[in-house]
Parts: structure tokens; C-alpha cells; sequence
């Protein structure tokens, strides 16, 4: 190799690299990835301290310091199946201490490597790599969003090769949605810092979902990526603990308006998160009117909100925390007992209906209610029942084509008779009556 395909990776001498193989491709790993790679690592006399070959494949993440500052810039210039060999400074090595017995002090070390393949940095909530991250261009080294920070982006959207959308949209940081701007953007937002450019891999439940998007041509559960720039971030929100307690519960106000206004727009996903940020500033226990009704109030829209999302259980729970606050609240009595009904706990409903009716005789709502419940229970009866009786007539089927026992082993057994089985149907039946009435 000449001296000129020699590539100085560091700037200054520490890290150089000669290209043994081309690669395939433009793209090249970023920090955070995943990679895996062959490495033979020598001194500079030949002999060889390491090699992955013939052992498997080294993996590790890119970027993050598990590794010597020289594999890390190599690896990072690399293309697809790549092959190069790295000569590195002790700098960028192991330094005056070495890694003995392999490594001696101040050791230069080169290294041939060859890149196998990588995968996205994983930057999904459930950290199932349902969100791939790769950087195109690094940003500032500090600033990524906060909660509620404006927050102004240009996105690419991409399908099967085809762009269908581009456009620069601006939001408050957890509310992205409320700009028609999928989920999975806001996640990997949320590792972005400003002026970054990077490519995000999405699957459907964190993109367009089991629906797709028509507009778009997008089918259902496809995958779809993003090119996403961070072009501006400005920070909104204001650290609790420097707010008095007025300006608390301005705060909390705020965030429950725009629960509602994102409730009026049916975007209940995004309502909920706005009335849990109300509550987040009046949660403290001290006693206060005004604090205590907006506590009221976001937890009985919460649960509003997981109705209509047919999350009953965590509506349910958000009815027991407004009835915490107040135990005759009949919005959350009446919704906790839609929950209770919703999810077959039918007496549990009708306890919460019967004490509506209490505190409200008029209210004919939760009078039809406790009728539902009751007919329900009939219903569920009427199933047990029928279960029961086929169930002793396949038993009294098999009885009659089974030999006859000993007289002695009925007597320690106890015989199955007809009066049995009609005694247990009996039973079901009058499981039938034991219906609580108004």
C-alpha cells in the first residue's frame, strides 16, 4: 500500500487505517449500534496477542467504552464487510500500563479487522429493538428534550423505498401525537441532541399499527423509517421543586386543559399523559381546595379517558384514587362501576351503582345499570347451569356402558344415582335465584 491510502482516523498519527477489502454499501455504523466483527490483534514485532477467528465473532456497542478508543474509531469508518488493518498509538490502546502478560508497556498494536454486520442502537421503552436507531450526523454533545420542551424537527418518512411524508413540524415534547407524528419518533427524539440527524427503523406498534395509513399507502403492521434532524429545542417546563405552591397549581391547571382539549380531539392516549402531568404538580398531601378538586378532577378524566380506550382496569383504578379524595363522588362511583361491569365483577358494580342511587334516588342511569348487572348474573347462570347438566348426563352415558362393581366397592365408594344427579342440577338452579336486587 502507498502512503497515500493510509487514513489518518485520529488527526494525529494515533489511529491509522489501510483498507485490505472494499466494503458494500454507503452506510457505516454509529454510535450505540451493535457490532460484530473478526479481529487478530499483533504487536509489531508479528506476534499475535488475540484473535476472534477460529473462537466466533467479537460483539460489543459502538461508542460506549467497552472497548479501546482505537476499535471504537475503526469500526466506526467501516462499510459492510469490510477489511482493514488499524495501527494504534499506545494512546489509543493500553496505554504506559500495557495488558499483561500479552500486552507490554506502551505497546503499538495493530489490528486486522472485518466488519460482519450490526444492528440499530435499541432506543424502544420495552428495549425489544422495536426502535433502531443510527446517527448520520452527530449533534451537540449535551441537550436532549425534556417533558414539554418545544421541541422542532424535520422528518423523511420512508416506505419500501418511497418517501411519503417530509416536513418540518414543531411540538411540545410528549405530545407529538397531537401533530399526527407516530410515537416511535418521539422515543427516538428523546436521545437526540440538537443539529442530530439520524435514521429511525420502527415497527408498527410503535408506527402505524394494525391499521397502516391509507393516505400514505401504508399497509397494515409495516415497518417504515424515519430520517429525523433535530433543528431546534427550547426548554418549556420549570423544575418542580423551584415553583411555590400557587404556581403549582397554575402548572397543574395547564396540563389538565390540555388533557381536555386533547380529549375533545379523541386522542385519549395523549389525554391521559396530559392529566397524569396535572397530577404530577398537585401531588403533594398538604390540604388544599383548589388542588384537591384539579386531583379530582384528572383522576376521574383518566378514567374517562381508559373507558373509552377499554382499559377498564386502569380506569377502575383511577375511579378508586378520585373516591380516595372524596368517597361520595358520584362520577367516579358511576365509572368504576362501568369498569367493574365491563370486566364481569358484577357485584362489585352493583355496589357501586346502589350507593349512586343513595347519594343521587333519581339517577335512572344507574338504576338501568343495576338491571344490566342483574341480567348479567342470570345470564351467567343460565351458562353454569347448561354446563352442569351436560356435564352429569356424559357421566350418568358413561355409567350405563361401564361394568358393574363389586357390591363391596360401592359400598366404600358411594354409588353415583339419578337422585345425584338430579339434586346437583337442582343446585344450578337455584344459583339462578341468587340475584341482588335494588
Amino acid at each position: 500500500m502507498s502512503e497515500e491510502e493510509v487514513i489518518d482516523l485520529s488527526g494525529d498519527g494515533g489511529v491509522t487505517k489501510v483498507i485490505l477489502e472494499v466494503g458494500t454499501g454507503s452506510e457505516q455504523p454509529s454510535a450505540g449500534c451493535k457490532v460484530q466483527l473478526h479481529y487478530t490483534g499483533s504487536l509489531t514485532d508479528g506476534t499475535v496477542f488475540d484473535s476472534s477467528v477460529g473462537r466466533g465473532p467479537f460483539e460489543f456497542d459502538l461508542g460506549k467504552g467497552h472497548v479501546i478508543k482505537a476499535f471504537d474509531m475503526g469500526v466506526s469508518s467501516m462499510k459492510l464487510n469490510e477489511k482493514c488493518k488499524l495501527t494504534c498509538h499506545p494512546d489509543y490502546a493500553y496505554g504506559a500500563g500495557g495488558s499483561p502478560p500479552s500486552i507490554p508497556p506502551n505497546a503499538t498494536l495493530i489490528f486486522e479487522l472485518e466488519l460482519l454486520k450490526w444492528e440499530g442502537e435499541d432506543v424502544s421503552p420495552e428495549q425489544d429493538h422495536s426502535i433502531e436507531r443510527f446517527i448520520i450526523q452527530n449533534g451537540k454533545k449535551r441537550g436532549t428534550p425534556q417533558e414539554g420542551a418545544l421541541v422542532k424537527v424535520h422528518l423523511i418518512g420512508k416506505y419500501a423505498g418511497n418517501v411519503f411524508e417530509d416536513r418540518e413540524v414543531e411540538f411540545c415534547y410528549g405530545e407529538a401525537t397531537g401533530c399526527g407524528v407516530i410515537e416511535g419518533i418521539e422515543h427516538g427524539i428523546s436521545k437526540m441532541t440538537l443539529n442530530e440527524t439520524s435514521r429511525l427503523v420502527i415497527q408498527p406498534k410503535h408506527a402505524f399499527g394494525e391499521e397502516g395509513h391509507k393516505e400514505y399507502n401504508i399497509p397494515p403492521n409495516s415497518v417504515v423509517e424515519y430520517i429525523v434532524k433535530v433543528l431546534n429545542i427550547e426548554k418549556q417546563t420549570v423544575a418542580d421543586w423551584t415553583l411555590t405552591p400557587e404556581e403549582k397549581i397554575e402548572q397543574a391547571n395547564k396540563w389538565k386543559d390540555k388533557g381536555t382539549m386533547y380529549y375533545k380531539q379523541n386522542q385519549y392516549k395523549l389525554a391521559i399523559k396530559m392529566y397524569s402531568k396535572c397530577l404530577s404538580y398537585a401531588k403533594d398531601d398538604s390540604p388544599n381546595e383548589i388542588k384537591d378538586a384539579i386531583k379530582l378532577a384528572a383522576h376521574n378524566n383518566i378514567a374517562l379517558c381508559c373507558q373509552k380506550l377499554h382499559n377498564e382496569f386502569e380506569g377502575k383504578q383511577a375511579c378508586t384514587d378520585a373516591l380516595t379524595l372524596d368517597p361520595n363522588n358520584i362520577k367516579a362511583l358511576y365509572r368504576r362501576g362501568q369498569c367493574n361491569l365491563a370486566v364481569n365483577e358484577f357485584l362489585e358494580a352493583i355496589t357501586d351503582f346502589k350507593k349512586v342511587i343513595e347519594l343521587e334516588p333519581n339517577n335512572k342511569a344507574a338504576h338501568n345499570q343495576i338491571i344490566i348487572c342483574n341480567q348479567r348474573i342470570k345470564e351467567a347462570n343460565e351458562r353454569e347451569k347448561k354446563i352442569y347438566s351436560g356435564m352429569f348426563a356424559k357421566f350418568a352415558a358413561v355409567d350405563k356402558t361401564s361394568p358393574i362393581a363389586e357390591p363391596d366397592v360401592l359400598a366404600k365408594c358411594g354409588e353415583w344415582t339419578d337422585e345425584d344427579d338430579k339434586r346437583e342440577v337442582d343446585l344450578a338452579f337455584e344459583r339462578d335465584n341468587n340475584i341482588v336486587m335494588i
